[in-house]
């Protein structure tokens, strides 16, 4: 999380000759992905929204090289070494070259959402947030926690946000065709970084969790699902829960994953009572390790966890509450 500081500085920065060397890619050529990325590091849904925008590709921060040798959905595109982020001066710098692409699309991670506005503002489009699938008309949206879908028609160009997990990425052939682009922004100033915070698992975005412990309907109630939150917390993981769970009010909506919830791919996935639920599983991603904790040892979830635990899921969340003092 950023706090930032700072005003809007009237000077526009020189991103010199971008407009020219943004490239195209035949019939999607009026679709760009932009990629903000950070010493390197690929942004949540930064593939899949290259992915929708066929391939084409604008990423700018540092470390563009890295980035793009990461994504693996890339056909062609222009990395901008554009220094620190600073999204109102990015979105100034870049409005001009980006005008030309009837759809901007930015994926749905922190940066991407604080940067699309101000890009759109600055083109005079329309924004499209927390799109799920995008055409050249418009955008399928989600709202009111993924509950309710909403076509969004559009008459003429605009800027959309693409949810994270939404979508599969197959990775392309060959290499991509990338041209590099420098910006001279040494006058243009803009919001500052104040200080970075550490993401706080308890109340950090699902989607972008790298280690999540899920809450079946087999613990049995609130009180369990409330230690296995704390137990979570203490070993810096995620609290998660199934569509039964949400429904029965013992957690928040916002921490359902599955279909019609939150969709995940964390590198570690802890299910306490949760039977596997196609609804459910679907939701995971591909979790680089999986355990199950649940008495049934031929329920799905255990038959595809990498380690399954044959036992009492709340008997075991209170050892380990025990064990680590919450």
């Amino acid at each position: 999380m950023n706090t930032t500081a700072g005003a809007r500085d009237p000077v526009e920065p020189d991103i010199g000759g971008l407009a020219e060397v943004v490239p195209e890619a035949g019939a999607v050529a009026k679709r760009v992905a932009v990629v903000p990325v950070r010493d390197g590091v690929v942004p949540l849904g930064a593939d899949e929204a290259v992915a929708e925008a066929g391939g084409v590709a604008l990423i700018v921060g540092t470390g563009t090289r890295a980035a793009a040798e990461a994504l693996r959905a890339v056909v062609s595109g222009t990395l901008v070494e554009a220094g620190a982020f600073a999204p109102g001066r990015w979105a100034r710098g870049l409005a001009r070259a980006l005008a030309a692409h009837h759809c901007v699309i930015l994926p749905g991670s922190p940066d991407g959402r604080d940067l699309a506005p101000r890009l759109a503002a600055e083109l005079g489009r329309p924004l499209l947030p927390g799109a799920v699938r995008v055409s050249d008309g418009g955008a399928e949206v989600v709202r009111w926690d993924g509950r309710v879908s909403v076509e969004l028609a559009v008459e003429g160009p605009f800027v959309a946000t693409l949810l994270p997990g939404v979508r599969g990425v197959h990775a392309v052939d060959g290499t991509p065709d990338l041209v590099e682009s420098s910006a001279d922004h040494q006058h243009a100033e803009d919001a500052a970084s104040v200080e970075v915070l550490a993401p706080d698992p308890a109340t950090a975005d699902l989607a972008e969790a790298p280690r999540i412990f899920g809450a079946g309907i087999g613990l049995g109630d609130a009180r369990a699902v409330a230690v296995m939150a704390r137990v979570a917390a203490a070993l810096g993981a995620s609290a998660g829960a199934t569509r039964a769970v949400t429904d029965a009010d013992w957690a928040d909506a916002e921490r359902q994953i599955g279909t019609t919830g939150v969709v995940v791919n964390p590198e570690l996935y802890v299910a306490f009572g949760v039977s596997g639920a196609v609804q459910h599983t679907s939701g995971l991603g591909d979790p680089a390790h999986v355990v199950s904790v649940n008495t049934d040892p031929s329920c799905p979830m255990t038959a595809m966890a990498h380690l399954g635990i044959v036992a009492d899921a709340p008997a075991v969340l209170s050892e380990l509450a025990a064990r680590l003092g919450v």
